[in-house]
């Protein structure tokens, strides 16, 4: 394969082999799973936490073997509130908490955490944070998130003798730009970035995307040019598009068929293989479909809350 090479698989993580991603073959990992049951990207995708812990589970036991070793596994995630049953208020699930658990567990490293932060009024509209002060009394307060977490997990201790046996052109040409990281503050736990808003005529249009700008200052904070960039939960392939672009070898794996136009279109051309596994669904649709029956029921909530 050549250093730009892409390739993209339909299927369930879970069931993932070597023949596809092979042991250790993986310099970095950058990804988002999907928030739990989120009312506004996932409704009542998992039919249990535990249900959606044991994904994580199955992503950290994967992400470990096709890891090399001391290399890093960088997770987008946050608390999710979710609204269960008939009561009006939802319960807020740890995910960040959880994550770290099962990564630890699995034998991971913690390395770090960055906090992503959004601009605000600039936010999705979601539930995934929480609500505005509905009633000025006690107990009635539910901040408004603007951020999100990104994990920083390591496969054991780095050995930074392969950075000195590495061809001098290939360092070189990987050599981080202190000036940018210094001027744009890459160097800080929290990084101001502004959000990808799913809105309509965007190829992310109805899709949980993370903005390029992630990828991109992972990508070249962990990985030198010519090495394999790994996103397990691929969504419209924002990964895979910035890894190409900074010239590194990219890996997805997702589970939803209906994204394939969508990937298509964000990495355009013809120069990735897209091929179809075991447990690839069709999911996008009905979660729209759950997604607007949700957005009805909340404007019909606030109608009656305000007559």
């Amino acid at each position: 394969m050549d250093v730009l090479g892409l390739r993209v698989f339909f299927g369930d993580l879970r069931k993932m082999t070597s023949m596809e991603v092979a042991d250790g073959e993986v310099s970095l990992i950058v990804t988002s799973p999907p928030y739990f049951n989120a009312p506004f990207d996932y409704p009542d995708l998992f039919p249990s936490y535990e249900n959606y812990l044991d994904l994580i589970r199955s992503f950290a036991s994967q992400s470990r073997r096709v890891l090399g070793m001391g290399r890093i596994c960088a997770i987008v995630t946050d608390d999710m509130l979710v609204k269960e049953g008939s009561g009006s208020r939802g319960r807020k699930y740890p995910l960040v908490a959880d994550t770290t658990r099962i990564f630890l567990d699995e034998g991971f490293l913690y390395r770090d955490k960055i906090t992503w932060v959004k601009p605000a009024g600039y936010t999705r509209i979601s539930r995934r944070s929480g609500v505005v002060l509905q009633h000025p009394y006690p107990m009635y307060f539910y901040p408004d998130n603007i951020q999100e977490s990104i994990l920083l997990f390591q496969n054991g201790e780095f050995d930074y003798s392969h950075l000195k046996a590495a061809p001098g052109k290939i360092l070189e040409s990987s050599k981080i730009d202190t000036v940018q990281l210094n001027k744009e503050r890459w160097n800080l736990t929290v990084w101001n970035i502004t959000n990808v808003l799913p809105i309509p005529g965007r190829v992310e249009e109805g899709i949980a995307a993370f903005p390029e700008e992630i990828p991109r200052r992972l990508i070249k904070l962990f990985t030198m040019i010519g090495e394999t960039v790994f996103d397990p939960f691929a969504g419209s392939g924002t990964t895979l598009k910035v890894a190409r672009e900074l010239r590194r070898k990219g890996i997805g794996y997702e589970i939803d068929l209906e994204l394939k136009k969508i990937i298509r279109k964000k990495l355009g051309g013809e120069d990735f293989v897209i091929e179809e596994r075991e447990g690839a669904r069709r999911l996008r649709k009905s979660l729209q479909n759950k997604i607007h029956h949700q957005r009805r029921v909340t404007k019909s909530l606030v109608l009656r809350l305000i007559l």
